[in-house]
C-alpha cells in the first residue's frame, strides 16, 4: 500500500485522500496559494520507513524496562533497519525452539490472531477465510489449531494449494467455483459459524457473500480491507455480528500503552498486543503453526529494492524475508556508526557553524530553509530517527546527519545549536547546550514547568558572562507587519488594548502536543507565541493574568479553548482568545490593537489595515510572513557580531513563566 501510494501522482494521491484535499483548499483560502503548495510538497516529500515485522538481538535496554536483557532474541514491530528502538510492550522474547525466520512472522501472526479472537471460535465450528494471502494463510493455521474446520477462498491456485496442504478445504473462484454453494456444502447446509475477511478489495461483494454464507447469528470479522456497502436485509434477518479487527490487539494506537509502557491489567485485558505476540510464538514453539512454510522469497538486505519491486509487481509472492548481514549483528555497540556524511565539509571559517537538533515537520519545512538562507554553515542535523535527519539533511545541504546529540555538543567546531525537538526535551537540551558553551536557539516553548525554567535560569546565568546567545523562536514579533504595528504604536504615549484571536483548530487528545510531559499542552506549547506577541507590542511587563476555559465538561476542543486576559504595568490590557472549536476554513490568526481613537488590524499575517492613522491605511503581502526568517537572521547576527540577545532574557523568562501559570490556571 505504501509503495503504491508513494508511486502515485498528485492526482491519484488526492483521490486516495479526499479529506486532505479539503484541508488543502481551506489552507489556500486562508494562507494563500504559494505557502499551501510548499506545505503540500514538503508533506509528500517526507520518507516513510517501511516494515513492521522483525527479529533481532537486544543491544540496550531503556531505563525502567523490565523483562528484557541485552542478548535476548526478540520479535518486534520495529521498522526495517539494522538498529531499531522499540517500546517494550511491542516486543516479545523468542522461545529457544523457534528460529529467527519463523519468529519474523510474529507480528503478522498477531494480526491474524486478533481477528480470530474477535470471532470467538469454538472446537468443531466451521469457518470461512476469504483471501489467502500471508495473513489469510496464518489465519487458516490458527483456526485449524483451534480445532475448527476451515474453508479457504481465493483466486490464486498457488495459495489455494498451500491452504489445502495445511488441511483446509478450498474454493477457486478464478476457475468459476461458486463460493456460496461451496460454503453451503461445507456447512452441511446449516450456514458457517463465521467468516474472516483477510483480503484487500474495493468491492462490497465479499461482505455480501460473507453474510449469505453465515448461519443465524454468525460472526463476520474484517481483518483486511473491503467495500462496506452493507445490506440491511443480510444482517437483519440473521442477526449477524460484524466487527472490524484493529491490528495486533488491545493497546494498538494507545500512546499510554505503546509509548509510555502502561500495560493493561492482566485480569481485565487478557490479550494485549504483546500477549498476542507471545501467544503466536508459543504456537510456533509447539509446532501448531509453521510460518516458514509461507516463505516464498528470501533476499539479502543489499537486494531490498528487488524485494519491494517484487511485492509491488503482479508476480507471485507471499512471505518475503529480508536477511541482514551477520557482521552488523556481531559489531560491538561502541563501534556502531551514529553519524553519516552527506557532503564534503565547508571551508568558510567566517560563517557560524550550526547544528540542528530535531528533524520533524517544523524543523524540515520552516527552520532548515530559514537557516540555509542565512548563509550559515550547516554542519550537523540530529534526530532520534535517522531516516528523518538524513532526509532533511540532504534536502537542505547539511554536511552530516546523525542520532547522537552528545557528540554534537562535544564538537568544538559547532558554534550554535538550534533545538526543534518535542517540547518535553527543550529544557534539558537547552541546559546541556549552554553548559557545552554553545549559542542556543530553541523553538518554543522554553520550558514546560517552573522547575525546568529555574534550571535554565541557572544555566544561562553561568553562560551569560561568556557572551552566549539564547533565543526562543518567538518569530511573530519579527514579522514585518508586527514590526510596522510596533513602530506606529511607539508614536502613542498611552495604554493600549490588544486582542489576539487564534483559530487554533482541534487536535486529538492522543496527539503528543496534548501530553503534559511531552508537549505541555497547547497553552504552554503554542499560546505562548501570542503572550509573547502582546508583551512585545505593549512593551511593558505583565502584572496580572486571568484565564477562562470553555464549558464545564469534555466537549470537542473544551480543554484547548481558553480566553486569557493580561494586565500590564502601564495600564494596558491584552486578551488572547485561543480557540480550538472553530472551522479550519476561517483564517487562523488575527491581531487587533485599539489606542487613542485609532485601530490596527493584522489578518493572518497577509493583510494589515489601519483606521485613524495619518499616512497609514494598509500593508498587504503577496504571501504570509510570520517572521521566522527574520527571527533566525536576528539570532545569527547576534552570534556573528555579539550584539546581544534578539529577545531580552527578562522577556523570554517572563513569557515562559506567565504561559505556565496560565496553563495551570486553565487546568484548575
Amino acid at each position: 500500500m505504501l509503495i503504491d501510494f508513494g508511486r502515485a501522482n498528485w492526482l491519484d494521491k488526492a483521490r486516495q485522500q479526499p479529506d486532505k484535499v479539503r484541508q488543502v483548499l481551506d489552507k489556500v483560502r486562508t494562507d494563500g496559494l504559494l505557502p499551501t503548495v510548499a506545505a503540500v510538497r514538503n508533506k509528500l516529500d517526507q520518507p516513510l520507513a517501511l516494515g513492521y515485522c522483525n527479529v533481532g538481538e537486544v543491544i540496550a535496554v531503556g531505563a525502567g524496562v523490565a523483562g528484557f536483557a541485552v542478548g535476548d532474541r526478540v520479535a518486534s514491530n520495529g521498522k526495517h533497519a539494522e538498529i531499531v528502538t522499540v517500546p517494550s510492550l511491542l516486543c516479545a522474547r523468542i522461545p529457544d525452539g523457534v528460529g529467527d525466520e519463523e519468529a519474523a512472522f510474529t507480528v503478522v501472526g498477531a494480526i491474524a490472531l486478533q481477528g480470530i479472537r474477535l470471532a470467538q471460535p469454538t472446537l468443531g465450528e466451521a469457518f470461512v477465510v476469504m483471501g489467502l494471502g500471508l495473513i489469510g494463510l496464518l489465519t487458516v493455521q490458527l483456526l485449524l489449531a483451534n480445532g475448527c474446520r476451515v474453508l479457504g477462498i481465493d483466486p490464486d491456485p498457488g495459495k489455494l494449494s498451500r491452504a489445502r496442504a495445511l488441511g483446509a478445504d478450498t474454493v477457486d473462484v478464478a476457475a468459476g467455483e461458486d463460493p456460496l454453494a461451496a460454503a453451503a456444502i461445507f456447512s452441511r447446509d446449516r450456514g458457517v459459524d463465521g467468516v474472516l475477511l483477510t483480503l484487500s478489495t474495493e468491492s462490497a461483494e465479499p461482505m455480501h457473500q460473507a453474510a449469505q454464507m453465515c448461519r443465524q447469528r454468525g460472526r463476520i470479522v474484517l481483518v483486511g480491507v473491503t467495500g462496506l456497502e452493507l445490506s440491511r436485509a443480510d444482517f437483519y434477518e440473521k442477526e449477524l455480528n460484524f466487527q472490524v479487527s484493529c491490528s495486533y490487539g488491545p493497546g494498538r494506537y494507545d500512546p499510554e500503552y505503546e509509548d509510555k509502557g502502561h500495560d493493561y491489567p492482566f485480569g481485565f485485558v487478557r490479550w494485549t498486543e504483546q500477549r498476542n505476540f507471545e501467544a503466536v510464538l508459543d504456537m510456533m514453539a509447539g509446532g501448531r503453526i509453521a510460518p516458514a512454510s509461507l516463505v516464498s522469497h528470501r533476499f539479502d538486505l543489499a537486494q531490498c529494492e528487488e524485494a519491494y519491486e517484487l511485492i509491488a509487481s503482479r508476480a507471485a509472492s507471499l512471505g518475503v524475508v529480508l536477511r541482514y548481514p551477520k557482521e552488523g549483528l556481531d559489531a560491538p555497540r561502541a563501534s556502531l556508526v551514529r553519524t553519516i556524511s552527506l557532503r564534503p565539509a565547508a571551508v568558510d571559517s567566517a560563517a557560524p557553524v550550526i547544528a540542528l537538533v530535531g528533524a520533524g515537520n517544523y524543523a524540515g519545512q520552516v527552520l532548515a530553509p530559514a537557516l540555509r538562507a542565512t548563509g550559515a554553515r550547516l554542519k550537523s542535523i540530529t534526530s532520534a530517527g535517522g531516516v528523518s535527519s538524513v532526509h532533511v539533511g540532504r534536502k537542505h545541504d547539511f554536511e552530516e546527519a546523525g542520532t547522537d546529540l552528545t557528540s554534537v555538543l562535544q564538537d568544538a567546531e559547532i558554534d550554535a545549536v538550534v533545538i526543534a525537538t518535542r517540547h518535553g526535551a527543550h529544557a534539558r537540551q537547552v541546559c546541556a547546550a549552554l553548559r557545552a558553551g554553545k549559542h542556543v536557539f530553541v523553538e518554543k516553548p522554553l520550558a514546560l514547568t517552573l522547575a525546568e525554567l529555574a534550571d535554565i535560569e541557572v544555566a544561562y546565568a553561568a553562560a551569560e558572562p561568556t557572551g552566549r546567545v539564547l533565543t526562543v523562536g518567538f518569530n511573530r514579533r519579527f514579522a514585518p507587519q508586527v514590526q510596522r504595528m510596533k513602530a506606529l504604536l511607539s508614536t502613542m504615549n498611552e495604554p493600549v488594548s490588544c486582542v489576539v484571536t487564534v483559530n487554533a483548530g482541534h487536535i486529538p487528545e492522543q496527539h503528543w502536543t496534548q501530553d503534559v510531559d511531552q508537549g505541555g499542552g497547547r497553552i504552554v506549547g503554542e499560546a505562548c507565541h501570542f503572550i509573547d506577541l502582546l508583551r512585545f507590542l505593549v512593551g511593558h511587563p505583565i502584572e496580572g493574568v486571568q484565564a477562562v476555559t470553555l464549558g464545564k465538561g469534555a466537549g470537542r476542543g473544551a480543554g484547548d479553548t481558553v480566553s486569557v486576559t493580561l494586565r500590564f504595568v502601564d495600564g494596558s490590557i491584552g486578551a488572547v482568545h485561543y480557540f480550538a472549536n472553530g472551522s479550519k476554513a476561517f483564517p487562523k490568526e488575527r491581531i487587533e490593537v485599539f489606542c487613542g481613537g485609532r485601530i490596527l488590524q493584522i489578518d493572518n499575517f497577509r493583510r494589515m489595515s489601519g483606521w485613524g492613522w495619518p499616512g497609514f491605511k494598509r500593508l498587504n503581502l503577496w504571501r504570509q510572513d510570520k517572521g521566522t526568517q527574520a527571527c533566525v537572521h536576528a539570532f545569527l547576527d547576534a552570534v556573528r557580531h555579539g550584539t546581544g540577545l534578539p529577545i531580552p532574557w527578562e522577556q523570554m523568562h517572563e513569557v515562559a513563566r506567565v504561559s505556565i501559570e496560565v496553563a495551570e490556571a486553565a487546568r484548575a
